[in-house]
């Protein structure tokens, strides 16, 4: 791999003619030299030579999937003269990133999916931001903690750096308060295999030795204890992939580039406002400037394949409920939970209501009523589909099933004794029938028809009311635009080229409603992509502010569920405002990747948060909650071991086909958002290069570990 980077002097010769020269000498000179002079970023697949940068002949371009990777790549393509046309799903754009309107106690705010930090070594998100002219959208935060429960380890503090490995190293271990603790021992054989790997990554080989393993299995192996407890447990959690669940090859990659390949440090930069406002809204705009079409609400009816090639995607803007047909998986822990535990799980007494319910949302909410033995059978009978905030009840051989989805704000509803479905998050209640029969939510529960039930799967179609067929906005982003009733009708796209930048449960569904001869060795690259456990967010607004030594951003180990905790109240314009105005504050946790059977309900979730919400900030435990927001998925891409062969690259078997996305297998260490925007540059580059135009320059950390040559 690293015949395709340019980087700084010492990567004008190829690393093997290094070795073949100089030998180990050549490492330790280039040691010495990364401690007085900062590495420059990698450069990725430059093009030589005087290249166009522009179409002379308009092409157009299908890009589904509006979030990081998808935008990035419809920016890029848009630039260039091709006629883009951007399909989301959801109704706003930015997936992962996306933000939506709420409501405080009377004043409008917006909400997101979680707190998202840009490091410095995003250069590629960074580059368009540069273009994009917003960079006044962002604030740095100067450092970030780890805290840890246990008394074992003090916090870790990370601030920007200016050296690379392994002078970032000794810099860290000197300003640690847990150096001695590491129990890391060179001597040991074990020890220095561990040191080797996460110093001398090496893309192709590093995962030959480690995919198979998961990073639980690796570390079971007299990995150093002090190491895993501070850093590795840590940091595997925050690729959202929990350490049984990741590949140990993953994390590799993933220490690299955040770390041990990266010169800059873990400091980074947060957004003043809300992610729409701050990224989201910027980029699309620039897409609609270049002539660029973008629609929301707009779910896709058909992929169309002839010739091993896509002919052709159908749409339909402006419905809320598709009446495409959708799989969905049996829900395993709440089918096990007995009708006894789901009752006890959710029937807390007084004092737990207390706390869980905020003082906005409490009356009428504790009252279960009397038990209905009917109705309790019903519950005992019901099984569960779908996971996170996507929940659907169905009774067996029923020809309905139930969407468990608030339509409030998303969050899952559960039966209690009284029949009821009662929401955790705002106290909405609906009837056995899913009837709202309390608010704030207006609307009833969706009801889905049972197309086919297949083993431990279902198949739904939505039922749509003629009536409540509301016309939706297809956006474009500066204002809502009215649809005509025809936009409601289905839409045929004939493209020059398309681009499936959705997530994997998406992307999957794409295949699945795909008709004609979809390509058999991307379908089965498709089937075998993994989706990560669940994520969970609460944010809780409180009627008081308090103290606080960390970061305002603090990592989080050793709690059963809270991995991170977040000040909005110091970071995001509107908050601090907010918290100007009421003298109280604005508190996020976020679980990054929580085990299902360990959490199964949403309402077990809110009291597990809200109790290490007052083990973390003991000062609040006298606070009065005024409001709160849950934002519960499973939706984040998963890396398991042996998922690495087989992951799909962004040029695929189909001439006019690309994939961009956080899932894609990438030719150089990224992760995260870095990952998504840089997936969607080399979707737009693919294309560009089909067409002899010049490539976006690409950038990445030092591509490989100084002790690659080792390993």
């Amino acid at each position: 791999m690293s015949q395709l980077f340019d980087s700084n002097p010492l990567r004008t010769v190829s690393r093997r003619t290094v070795l073949k020269m100089f030998g180990v000498g050549a490492v330790g000179g280039a040691i010495g030299y990364s401690r007085f002079s900062k590495p420059e970023p990698a450069v990725f697949q430059k093009d030589k030579g005087d290249l166009p940068q522009f179409l002379s002949t308009p092409l157009s371009v299908t890009v589904v999937g509006g979030g990081l990777a998808g935008l990035a790549c419809a920016y890029e393509l848009s630039k260039r003269g091709f006629v883009v046309t951007l399909l989301e799903k959801a109704p706003q754009l930015g997936g992962k990133i996306a933000s939506w309107p709420i409501e405080v106690n009377g004043s409008k705010m917006m909400m997101e999916h979680g707190f998202h930090g840009f490091f410095p070594q995003y250069y590629n998100l960074k580059s368009m931001v540069a273009e994009l002219g917003i960079e006044q959208n962002f604030l740095s935060l100067d450092s970030y903690t780890v805290a840890y429960k246990t008394g074992d380890y003090a916090p870790e503090v990370f601030r920007p750096s200016s050296s690379a490995f392994p002078w970032n190293v000794a810099d860290l271990a000197l300003s640690s308060s847990n150096r001695l603790r590491w129990g890391l021992n060179l001597t040991k054989k074990e020890h220095w295999e561990v040191f080797r790997e996460i110093s001398g990554f090496h893309a192709q080989k590093s995962f030959q030795r480690l995919d198979h393993l998961s990073v639980a299995e690796w570390v079971n192996d007299d990995f150093p204890k002090g190491l895993y407890d501070l850093y590795f447990l840590p940091f595997a959690k925050s690729s959202l992939n929990a350490p049984d669940m990741l590949s140990a090859g993953e994390l590799m990659q993933f220490f690299h580039f955040y770390f041990f390949g990266n010169p800059e440090g873990l400091a980074f930069n947060g957004t003043k406002q809300d992610m729409g406002r701050s990224l989201v809204q910027p980029i699309a705009r620039a897409i609609e400037r270049n002539g660029g079409k973008i629609y929301t609400d707009a779910t896709v009816t058909d992929v169309q394949w002839q010739d091993r090639q896509v002919k052709s995607i159908s749409y339909r803007v402006g419905q809320n409920r598709s009446q495409v047909p959708f799989w969905v998986d049996a829900n395993d822990h709440l089918n096990h939970l007995s009708h006894s535990t789901l009752i006890a799980s959710a029937s807390l007494d007084d004092g737990q209501l207390e706390g869980l319910i905020s003082s906005s949302d409490r009356s009428g909410l504790s009252g279960s009523g009397d038990d209905n033995s009917d109705t309790a059978s019903n519950s005992n009978s019901y099984v569960f589909y779908g996971a996170g905030d996507d929940v659907y009840a169905a009774m067996p051989d029923a020809k309905e099933a139930l969407s468990l989805t608030c339509t409030h704000q998303g969050c899952s509803v559960h039966m209690e004794a009284d029949g009821n479905f009662h929401c955790p998050c705002h106290g909405a209640m609906f009837d056995s029938s899913g009837k709202v029969v309390r608010g704030p939510a207006e609307r009833d529960l969706d009801k889905f028809d049972v197309v086919s039930h297949q083993g431990e799967k279902l198949q739904l179609v939505a039922q749509i009311d003629q009536n409540d067929r509301h016309k939706s906005k297809a956006r474009p982003i500066a204002e809502q635009v009215e649809l005509d009733p025809e936009a409601n009708e289905i839409q045929a796209l004939e493209t020059d080229y398309y681009v499936l930048a959705a997530d994997v449960p998406g992307i999957r569904h794409l295949f699945s409603i795909a008709s004609g001869d979809p390509e058999a060795t991307i379908v089965s690259q498709v089937e075998e992509l993994a989706i990560a456990d669940p994520f969970a967010v609460c944010r809780f607004w409180l009627d008081r502010d308090f103290p606080w030594t960390q970061s305002d951003f603090t990592s989080l180990s050793g709690y059963s569920l809270t991995d991170s905790i977040t000040l909005y109240h110091h970071i995001q314009d509107d908050y601090k405002a907010w918290a100007a105005e009421t003298g109280g504050s604005v508190v996020e946790l976020h679980a990054y990747c929580y085990k299902e059977k360990e959490f199964p309900t949403q309402q077990a979730l809110l009291a597990t948060f809200e109790q290490e919400l007052y083990e973390v900030v003991p000062e609040l435990k006298d606070a009065s909650i005024l409001h709160r927001e849950l934002v519960n998925q499973k939706n984040f891409s998963g890396f398991p071991p042996n998922s690495y062969a087989n992951r799909p690259e962004t040029i695929t078997a189909a001439a006019n086909l690309f994939f961009a996305g956080d899932w894609v297998k990438m030719p150089f260490p990224c992760g995260l958002m870095e990952r998504a925007v840089s997936s969607g540059f080399l979707a737009a580059n693919a294309i560009i290069h089909q067409q002899s135009l010049q490539r976006r320059t690409l950038y990445t950390v030092m591509p490989e570990g100084v002790l690659s040559v080792v390993t």
